[in-house]
């Protein structure tokens, strides 16, 4: 039996599986003791869903606050209840002309800090139970608008009635509200045909991995080539080493102060995470902050990692 890692693995999901089905599949690898997704992808879209193997399924919430990026093809005239080509047609209306230029300027508008409504099918907790479980009992519930944010959204192509768009997002953005919504300032309404996830923090779809290439490859190979050691995960997280007497003491439940952890070469840093290393070992990942009362600078064990040499 291949013992377990500890890392991340990017995959390029296949249209017509969840994100469960996956991970359900891997789970039943020999090289795997624990096991989670970052990120949830609707069946009928593709692209990259970031796996996280045993010390690396701590990481969830960094690994899912990162922007997003997507390409997606919207078919006008049509409005669906599951707003994309899975669902059933609740609206219809005729197509007209739209130009270039009318497009564009509609989707600008969406650009910047906007507020959507996540849609009934989706996996937002309502009342203690997923909203698609009420959907599919034929139960509308009052899900409350969500401020996310665009960063771009630009038109790729136009072949009425389809539109291909492609989306640069906040964290929590659903792309099915958005071409619906995009849909209905345009007029006609619409819904999504297609769902590519291109991007995630600094994760790229290039770099994945089907599942059959996944299934081919021996436990060494997905080792050597496939897996992203923990303190690599979050590459953008400023680090900072600390020696193997305080990651002893972190790992036992110490809470040090800022004083405590600061190396003197490191540089300014004022407010948010950062990792802790001993080595190639991420030790625990701290968060910084500044008293609102004194301004004195606090400092916050947020996560602890029990991890071998190499993280791995």
């Amino acid at each position: 039996m291949s013992k377990p890692y500890d890392g991340i693995i990017l995959m390029d999901k296949e249209a017509g599986k969840t994100s469960f089905d996956i991970v359900k599949k891997v789970k039943h690898f020999s090289w795997v003791k624990k096991l989670g997704h970052a990120g949830t992808l609707d069946p009928f879209a593709t692209g990259l869903l970031i796996l996280m193997l045993g010390e690396a399924t701590k990481l969830f919430p960094y690994l899912t606050a990162g922007e997003k990026v997507y390409q997606a093809t919207m078919r006008l005239g049509v409005e669906t209840d599951t707003l994309d080509l899975t669902g059933q047609v609740v609206k219809r209306r005729k197509v007209p002309e739209l130009g270039a230029e009318f497009l564009e300027q509609v989707a600008r508008g969406f650009v910047g800090e906007i507020e959507q409504t996540p849609p009934q099918f989706s996996a937002v907790n309502y009342n203690g139970r997923r909203a698609y479980s009420f959907a599919r009992e034929g139960i509308q519930i009052d899900l409350q608008k969500r401020k996310v944010k665009i960063h771009s959204l630009k038109i790729l192509s136009v072949d009425l009635p389809e539109v291909s768009i492609h989306v640069t997002c906040s964290s929590g953005t659903y792309i099915r509200s958005l071409a619906a919504d995009l849909g209905r300032r345009l007029g006609p309404g619409a819904h999504l045909i297609s769902l590519r996830r291109l991007k995630s923090g600094p994760f790229d779809v290039k770099d994945a991995v089907g599942l059959e290439e996944l299934e081919s490859l021996t436990p060494d190979a997905v080792f050597r080539e496939k897996l992203i050691a923990v303190h690599e995960a979050l590459p953008d997280m400023l680090e900072m080493q600390v020696d193997d007497l305080t990651a002893r003491k972190i790992r036992n439940g110490y809470q040090p102060q800022w004083k405590d952890v600061r190396r003197r070469d490191f540089p300014h840093f004022s407010e948010g995470y950062l990792k802790l290393t001993e080595g190639k070992d991420l030790v625990a990942i701290g968060k910084v902050g500044r008293s609102q009362k004194d301004q004195k600078t606090w400092f916050k064990i947020m996560r602890v990692f029990n991890l071998k040499q190499g993280g791995r």
